[in-house]
């Protein structure tokens, strides 16, 4: 419930409440951990370009949609692409492969998805720069590694970074934990590109090229028989709709559903949470339908009919192109 309502005094409200001035002191010192963390991190640059995916907000804005469309246009242009993750909340420490079959709990539940839907090798490790490696050792034909997430993860050194917002922008502005802000917008002069999800191109001041991304939603899987589909015109008269997400941003899976024409009741969850039956018990007697970052781990519990959505990224070739140049240009280790 308070990150629920510190979010919305985040992004909902532009001017501070007399709360949030409370937490002014702790956002200065969160400042001076943070440049200290970048100050004293001794990088570890790996034998091929890095390329890091991540945001300098809190929450998600589409790092995971994006990495896999960066997956895609490498391997359409000649490239090997693997990919890297802290494997958010995983009960797991160690540095270890991700395959289709992994337990979410075991590697967390973006990988995981990552594994399934990219088919690229995928290593989750706390430390990117050890599973880099690790996933090179494995995979000497991999010659790019993408980091999804990790922007503030100066141990692994990058060749190019790319900054993500969702349509909720910057937010208020301030620095954690008065605002949304893990670093502050100077940062945004030093990334390679700010990508918009939903944002239109420059909502975000930055020196650096912007490009706007779209989620284009596909067509619902049913949960427990992938190869059974259904377009949203099909479920629009199939009774009581539920609707689950437990994502950065639940509000925007939810305006998906309603932009394809779905009344649903809503039902947010936190990001990465681990459901278990009784979390989706409200869906008794309805249809649920939920993200595939949900479907990973929902996959094993009793429920009735359940639909996933797919969404793929949609980006101007322009970013893809911008990309390859730095990679091409980039000093070998």
């Amino acid at each position: 419930m308070f990150a629920r309502w510190l979010q919305r005094q985040w992004f909902e409200r532009r001017r501070l409440t007399p709360a949030l001035w409370l937490f002014a002191p702790l956002a200065g010192l969160y400042a001076l951990l943070s440049a200290a963390n970048r100050a004293l991190a001794k990088p570890t640059r790996l034998p091929v370009p890095v390329v890091v995916v991540g945001n300098i907000t809190v929450g998600g804005a589409g790092k995971t949609p994006l990495t896999l469309w960066l997956a895609s246009q490498l391997q359409a242009r000649g490239w090997h692409p693997g990919i890297v993750s802290r494997g958010y909340g995983r009960s797991d420490r160690t540095v270890r492969a991700v395959q289709a079959d992994s337990q979410p709990e075991d590697v967390g539940d973006e990988p995981l998805l990552l594994a399934r839907r990219s088919r690229v090798p995928v290593w989750v490790g706390r430390s990117r720069a050890a599973a880099g490696e690790a996933l090179l050792a494995a995979h000497p034909e991999v010659d790019v590694v993408l980091c999804d997430d990790g922007l503030q993860h100066y141990a692994l050194a990058r060749d190019v970074e790319l900054a993500v917002f969702d349509a909720r922008g910057v937010g208020n502005g301030w620095r954690l934990p008065v605002g949304p802000l893990r670093e502050s917008l100077a940062r945004l002069a030093t990334v390679d590109a700010v990508i918009g999800n939903g944002l239109a191109v420059g909502a975000v001041s930055s020196p650096k090229p912007s490009f706007a991304m779209t989620l284009r939603p596909g067509t619902f899987y049913r949960l427990d028989d992938p190869a059974q589909t259904c377009e949203a015109a099909a479920l629009r008269s199939r009774g009581r709709l539920h609707a689950l997400a437990g994502i950065g941003n639940p509000q925007r899976f939810f305006a998906s559903l309603a932009g394809l024409g779905l009344v649903c009741e809503a039902h947010p969850f936190p990001d990465h949470h681990r459901y278990g039956a009784a979390d989706l018990a409200f869906a008794r007697g309805g249809i649920l339908l939920m993200t595939e970052k949900d479907a990973v781990k929902c996959a094993n519990l009793t429920l009735g009919e359940t639909w996933v959505l797919p969404v793929e990224a949609e980006l101007p070739s322009a970013l893809i192109d911008l990309i390859v140049e730095k990679l091409r240009g980039r000093t070998a280790a």
